[in-house]
């Protein structure tokens, strides 16, 4: 290994492109990352770091029992950057994993900047890049870039809008009328709440779904995926579809009036530091003024002072079914491997496991090592499968859950006992993969 002198070319320094850096290095693989930032930003980014969180600062759960919480024990056992980023980074968020986005970004950009195999580059790729390299440019892909693809594929790519919540301060909340619970008493009250009587709520709602909203440029729809759609589109499926979505307010208990609120809007530490929150479901593409007017109703945000407005922005993806392979290679270019939301996985934790396969793949490739292809009893095999299996109609973005992972060759009880046992499957399947890699290139 220590003769091997190709470099790989990973194209975009997001949560996938820094991960499948990371797997090319620590395999002795040198890497030339290129990323627009910092010269050029696109809509969706503001900082200058590696693997910038633009909406959430949420990985979601974090134990196995659920299946990202499974994705993310993978991937540890795996090596991951991300991973280990996010716990290095962690805020309080009850069961699940937030980070401190600036403090996790800065992680990342430390590590691989610091590493020597890592050669750093910022500039715009415009064509499909040619000899071994990764294309990880994510939704946000540059239209002449995302022209190349489309013209080398036939146009066999989709596209789709995505929104970003807004971000508050906490010293701008009303205290008197919010309050730190978790739902049902569970774990620590680490959301802060805002609760809604009826007449508050209606009156929210009619604002809300008579806001004026941002006009989409350079697309012939508002089409959106629905596991990232703004609250406003939601909103208009029904007076009652926001109570029983994000506002919903089961399981919390208003200390003011010892009732059960009528709905209740809540918002996640976004810093360690404790000075900003993210409206937890509130993802927009409303004007600007129209959030500050029309979230300044709800109870505690009256006079919030918002860091970051709501923002819509473009996500482009891949047929990836008809292009990919479980490895997340090119099947028409062999040297060609994509990562990331542009492959069809949804959703940071999974966008960076397409990166760590493709990492690990492309190194096995350098190195002349057969691939890897993960058992699909595991979660990261499942999503591989998923994006890369041929012959699926309407194929749509994917976050990881249980549904794609193999289906049970065990007797359960119970939903619980399912879970536990299909992530006791994964990690000893995982197991099985990690025994079958060459030592060297064990975590």
């Amino acid at each position: 290994m220590s003769g091997m002198t190709q470099r790989v070319l990973v194209v975009g320094a997001g949560l996938a492109g820094c991960e499948a850096a990371w797997q090319l290095v620590r395999r002795g693989v040198p890497v030339r990352l290129v990323d627009i930032k910092p010269k050029s930003f696109t809509p969706a980014h503001r900082s200058e770091g590696f693997a910038e969180l633009v909406c959430s600062n949420s990985l979601r759960a974090n134990n196995v029992e659920n299946a990202v919480g499974l994705l993310k024990e993978e991937m540890r056992r795996l090596g991951s950057l991300v991973m280990e980023a996010a716990d290095a980074c962690r805020v309080p968020a009850g069961g699940a994993l937030a980070v401190d986005r600036e403090g996790f970004s800065a992680y990342i950009t430390e590590r691989l900047k610091g590493h020597p195999l890592v050669e750093f580059c910022c500039e715009e790729v415009t064509a499909l890049p040619q000899g071994l390299s990764i294309v990880a440019t994510g939704p946000l892909t540059t239209a002449p870039l995302f022209d190349a693809v489309s013209q080398r594929f036939g146009g066999q790519n989709l596209s789709f809008f995505d929104a970003a919540a807004p971000i508050v301060t906490f010293e701008s909340l009303d205290k008197d009328k919010i309050f730190f619970q978790s739902r049902y008493g569970k774990g620590t009250a680490d959301y802060i709440n805002c609760p809604m009587d009826k007449e508050q709520y209606e009156a929210f709602y009619e604002a809300l779904v008579t806001a004026q909203t941002a006009q989409l440029h350079g697309f012939e729809d508002d089409r959106v995926f629905e596991g990232c759609m703004p609250v406003e589109t939601m909103a208009r499926r029904g007076p009652d579809t926001l109570r029983f979505g994000p506002l919903k307010p089961v399981g919390l208990i208003d200390p003011a009036t010892g009732r059960e609120p009528y709905a209740v809007v809540q918002l996640r530490q976004d810093d360690a530091a404790r000075t900003l929150y993210n409206m937890v479901g509130f993802q927009t593409h409303l004007k600007f003024g129209e959030q500050k007017r029309v979230f300044g109703m709800i109870p505690g945000l009256e006079k919030a002072e918002f860091v970051r407005y709501g923002v819509m922005h473009r996500n482009t993806y891949l047929n990836g079914p008809e292009l990919l392979e479980p490895t997340y290679r090119c099947r028409q270019e062999k040297e060609l491997y994509f990562a990331g939301q542009m492959t069809g996985v949804e959703g940071y934790v999974e966008s960076a496991s397409s990166g760590l396969v493709a990492g690990i793949n492309a190194a096995h490739q350098a190195l002349g090592l057969p691939p890897v292809v993960f058992p699909v009893q595991t979660a990261i095999g499942a999503l591989a499968a998923y994006v890369s299996t041929p012959g699926q109609s309407n194929f749509q973005p994917m976050n990881v859950n249980f549904g794609i992972v193999a289906a049970p060759d065990f007797k359960f009880r119970g939903r619980r006992e399912k879970n536990e046992g299909l992530a006791r499957r994964a990690l000893d399947a995982l197991q099985g993969v990690l025994e079958q890699m060459p030592e060297c290139l064990k975590n």
